[in-house]
């Protein structure tokens, strides 16, 4: 079976690092949201004179938002239809809302859950701090807008997302990233994506 596995959580709780380390074993589109449309809302959030970084303001919520996501949901529907396993790795909260989505990734994939195993694990951790350690550990000028408003993002360390998808609750996991990514704790992630 195909595998399509969301890496979900909040900024700074380690999504890509934790993807990127099962990515080594499992060969996979590797699809971050950030990368995949983070130049281009950039330069239209400059372009409209607003904060490049601010993922948060209205303009982004009702102009940007949906577009960003739905670009990485058609470049992941590319992947499978060619026959691709795929990582996609952002929040997803309100897609993880809509029961109906998953469903229509897969069709529009040709394809359905006999065929595609899909899981979601969910990238929490129990120390702020490490959170703001690694947000201004990577040293990307968008989290620069995270770090000037904290206070937002660190009630939301160990937010576990409302998941409506028909899928067993057993492809769903939640995965505390707090300490170290020991090798113990890559192979739990190896065993849970199968």
């Amino acid at each position: 079976m195909q595998k399509l596995v969301f890496f979900v959580g909040v900024a700074g709780t380690g999504k890509t690092t934790v993807a990127r380390k099962l990515s080594v074993d499992i060969p996979a589109a590797f699809l971050d949201r950030d990368t995949i449309g983070g130049r281009f809302v950039e330069a239209i959030l400059e372009m409209k004179g607003l904060d490049k970084n601010d993922r948060d303001s209205q303009f982004y919520k009702e102009n940007l938002r949906d577009l960003e996501y739905d670009t990485a949901k058609d470049v992941c529907i590319e992947n499978l239809a060619a026959g691709q396993n795929v990582f996609m790795i952002s929040p997803f909260t309100a897609e993880l809302r809509n029961k109906a989505w998953i469903e229509e990734v897969l069709a529009a994939a040709g394809l359905d859950k006999e065929r595609v195993d899909v899981k979601v694990v969910v990238v929490t951790l129990q120390d702020m701090g490490m959170q703001k350690a690694r947000i201004v550990g990577r040293q990307t000028e968008r989290d620069q807008w995270k770090l000037e408003n904290w206070g937002d993002f660190e009630k939301r360390v160990d937010f576990v997302p409302t998941i409506n998808w028909d899928i067993p609750a057993s492809s769903i996991l939640v995965f505390d990233n707090s300490g170290e990514l020991t090798d113990e704790k890559v192979e739990q992630l190896r065993a849970f994506i199968g």
